[in-house]
């Protein structure tokens, strides 16, 4: 169903508040004609109040798919606090275990994008495009492609989060520059996409507030790992922003949060096709996490990178990704055409200095400066036992090491120690001599003993040689024509 026809059916008039839809209203003796359900339909219903939670849960926990107007009024529902959140935890459960059909994942996904508001657009003709990655070691792409996207004329509304567990945040690694703010509500965000073009921001409680309700939920029953539920919530959010264009970064290996290859091109298929059916271009990179993105991990290591690579250092991979990306969004939303030509123009604003101006011209629209790199922590060596060729790099390992630093969260009130971190100087494939430095461990002088002989066993160093991974495993675009 188009967009348009989403937006009409859930959001009426266009203004804040959600209306009830008119077929869950009117369905107490009738029920919903869909899919073959209408002889049935009249069960789900409470007698002339709306429908009944609990069998709209059974019937989900039963493995039947719920149509558009069951979905959409249970959202609504649970958004006015009809819908309990022992409710909505039991239903998320059931979609972890039965799935969802394409079609629930789309009518979920413009039902919680319906609880809330959108992204301010002026009448300019400025595309909007993004990028979302799905999480992993080292991953801070997105510091750089919101400037230096917003350097080829195109609008980057980037909303992003903090991290829990494993993989930090593109929020965390920001507030670790002093003054560095990312709360905007939606007109602030608006007059700083005008100004500047770009801006890395926490999600307003006006965006997609089901999603924000759902996913705290999600976080403590067991339920985040549905390829279900996971694509409603990034979509919905990213459809909030109006865009005309996403790409997905779908990062698959022991560093990312889909590890297998499977899985993670489950996600993809499910986020472009989602996508498109709601009348979002989208597209997705599955992208290798079996090793870090980069050298740093840690929230100003990495910041301190990312300034590097502004200015033409810094680890390749990092800037080959972050241009692949980009010039998919470029294509995707039509100011060029062909990938020649965007990655041409990405490199010429990248290597002038453009990018890097724009990059601290939205840092300052959010409160900070930077005049240097970021103070970081004692840096202590992570010394190779032996000669030969690194076969692994245990991620799992690296990131339990940052968070058991302080610089990563086990809950999500933890604080964090920015100035914490690694730094993995070896790569996979990559032949090293002993006692030569595979990295080094950023911490107070008295955890160093630990950490290092810990670290020094998540590199995994064998006689024969092994091939270097790729960085960017395969390209996913919708089937649909």
């Amino acid at each position: 169903m188009p967009l348009a026809m989403w937006r009409t059916m859930f959001l009426g008039s266009g203004d804040a508040s959600l209306r009830r839809l008119s077929t869950c209203e009117t369905s107490t003796k009738r029920g919903i004609t869909e899919a073959g359900q209408a002889a049935e339909s009249s069960r789900f219903y409470d007698g002339g109040n709306g429908l009944i939670p609990a069998v709209l849960i059974a019937k989900k926990r039963d493995g039947h798919p719920l149509n558009d107007a069951e979905i959409a009024w249970f959202i609504e529902a649970f958004t006015r606090g009809e819908v309990s959140d022992p409710q909505m935890s039991a239903m998320a459960m059931a979609i972890c275990l039965r799935g969802m059909t394409p079609q629930e994942i789309s009518a979920l996904t413009a039902a919680m994008l319906a609880s809330g508001e959108s992204l301010p657009r002026d009448t300019s003709s400025v595309p909007r495009v993004d990028k979302h990655s799905t999480g992993g070691l080292g991953d801070k792409v997105s510091l750089i492609l919101a400037p230096l996207l917003a350097c080829c004329d195109v609008q980057v509304p980037m909303i992003s989060g903090r991290g829990l567990g494993l993989t930090g945040g593109t929020l965390d690694k920001l507030e670790s520059i002093p003054g560095f703010r990312c709360d905007f509500d939606l007109d602030q965000s608006a007059q700083l996409l005008k100004a500047v073009g770009c801006h890395i921001v926490s999600a307003s409680e006006r965006l997609a507030p089901a999603d924000r309700r759902l996913y705290s939920l999600r976080d403590v029953t067991g339920t985040v790992e549905s390829v279900s539920l996971i694509t409603a919530s990034i979509l919905s959010k990213k459809l909030a922003a109006s865009l005309d264009a996403l790409v997905m970064d779908v990062k698959v290996g022991s560093g990312a949060f889909m590890k297998s290859h499977s899985d993670a091109l489950q996600l993809a298929n499910a986020l472009v096709e989602t996508g498109t059916e709601m009348q979002l271009p989208v597209s997705a990179l599955m992208t290798d996490m079996d090793q870090p993105l980069g050298r740093a991990v840690g929230n100003a290591l990495e910041v301190n990178e990312v300034l590097d690579l502004l200015r033409g250092q810094g680890p390749g991979e990092v800037r080959e990704l972050t241009l692949q990306l980009s010039a998919e969004a470029l294509l995707a939303a039509k100011v060029c055409t062909s990938r020649d030509q965007a990655l041409l123009r990405l490199q010429r604003v990248w290597d002038d200095g453009s990018a890097m101006e724009r990059f601290e011209k939205m840092i300052a629209a959010q409160g900070a400066r930077i005049s240097g790199q970021l103070p970081v922590a004692a840096k202590h060596p992570i010394v190779a036992q032996r000669a030969g060729f690194v076969h692994l790099i245990e991620c799992s390992t690296i990131g339990q090491c940052v968070v058991d630093l302080g610089g990563g969260r086990r809950s999500a009130g933890d604080t964090i120690d920015p100035a914490v971190g690694l730094q993995v100087d070896v790569a996979i494939g990559e032949r090293i001599e002993s006692g030569q430095p595979l990295g080094f461990v950023f911490c107070r002088d008295d955890q160093a003993e630990r950490w290092t002989k810990e670290l020094q066993r998540s590199f995994i160093i064998d006689d024969e040689p092994v091939a270097p991974r790729p960085l960017i495993i395969q390209r996913i675009e919708s089937k649909k024509t």
